[in-house]
């Protein structure tokens, strides 16, 4: 078994530094008018480098984009689609960001790929490691949407987000994507429609190619889903334990049939993790995998300054180094 070190999704773009403020300077000269669109763009790419830089110096083995490029995890994939107009903020779940909601008023659709370009820029920067790509799943999306027309339901607005999704997990498959995370956090609070992410995940799978698929969930207790969850055509499950805490018990009982991510590390908590935090969970679950595990963060790391971010990874590393060393893992 091999237990890789990963980000889960987001970082943070700004710091307390003034080289690390550079992304926010340049959204409000964008605002003004003072930059041109290519001179943000060019912003935005320098600061994806920065932040995938920054994940590997801190010792992940598999680092994210950080998600420089999102405002929030919902209408960055919604704003680009036809027949959606975004209307206003919204609290994302039961913390302090907002997301901006989107309204759905007709049949969805792509104008144009939405994460390749994204993909690829941070792939280059993390060469020769691997780089994942993280997108907020059919589901969640849906869930997160006003529905005004095109669609019955939300189960049949959801089944419309997967056939757009599908094409993105085509396309980043075909530009070398090995790993492809879909996050379903709304999936926790609605265990009633895990059938509608079934059927919507049978089309993310039906595309990505020879890439693997993860499916990972946060800001809730995913035990009374375990059983089910492990039906869905997937190859990862991610977890987030902060808000199971009876789920290593789970899985030293139940087992998996799949590789797990074991988000272990608080990503919305300041607190540094210590062994005594980790490692019960470890001996518990660790035995019970095959091939590759992946520890890592919760959720996104955006709700924790920056500099906290970067050691949240390190003691991350660190714990999960002292804790193999030994023991072999």
């Amino acid at each position: 078994m091999q237990l890789l070190l990963a980000n889960t999704g987001s970082y943070p773009r700004i710091g307390d530094t003034p080289e690390t403020q550079r992304h926010r300077r340049a959204y409000g000269q964008r605002e003004r008018g003072e930059i041109s669109d290519t001179q943000w763009q060019a912003v935005e790419d320098e600061v994806t480098r920065e932040v995938v830089i920054e994940q590997l110096q801190a010792g992940i083995e598999l680092p994210t984009d950080g998600h420089v490029r999102w405002y929030d995890p919902i209408s960055h994939l919604a704003r680009p689609l036809a027949n959606i107009a975004i209307n206003g903020l919204l609290r994302y779940f039961d913390t302090n960001f907002y997301f901006r909601q989107p309204v759905v008023s007709g049949p969805v659709s792509r104008r144009q790929p939405l994460l390749r370009r994204e993909f690829e820029v941070a792939r280059s920067s993390a060469a020769p490691h691997p780089i994942k790509p993280v997108m907020t799943g059919p589901y969640s999306l849906a869930q997160a949407s006003v529905l005004e027309g095109g669609y019955r339901d939300r189960a049949s607005l959801a089944l419309a987000y997967a056939d757009v999704l599908a094409q993105e997990v085509a396309e980043l498959a075909e530009a070398g994507a090995t790993l492809i995370q879909i996050d379903e956090p709304f999936l926790l609070q609605h265990p009633e429609d895990l059938d509608v992410v079934r059927r919507a995940f049978g089309m993310l799978a039906a595309a990505r190619g020879r890439a693997r698929l993860a499916c990972y969930t946060y800001f809730g207790d995913a035990v009374p889903l375990y059983d089910d969850l492990q039906e869905l055509p997937v190859d990862v499950l991610g977890f987030d334990f902060t808000y199971s805490p009876k789920l290593a018990e789970r899985i030293g009982e139940a087992g998996t049939g799949k590789a797990l991510g074991l988000g272990l590390i608080d990503g919305r908590n300041t607190k540094l993790e210590t062994k005594d935090a980790v490692y019960p969970a470890l001996d518990r679950v660790l035995p019970h995998l095959r091939g590759t595990a992946y520890l890592n963060p919760s959720c996104g790391l955006e709700f924790l300054p920056r500099d906290r971010a970067r050691t949240k990874l390190e003691t991350m590393v660190r714990l999960a180094r002292e804790y193999t060393g030994p023991k072999g893992a």
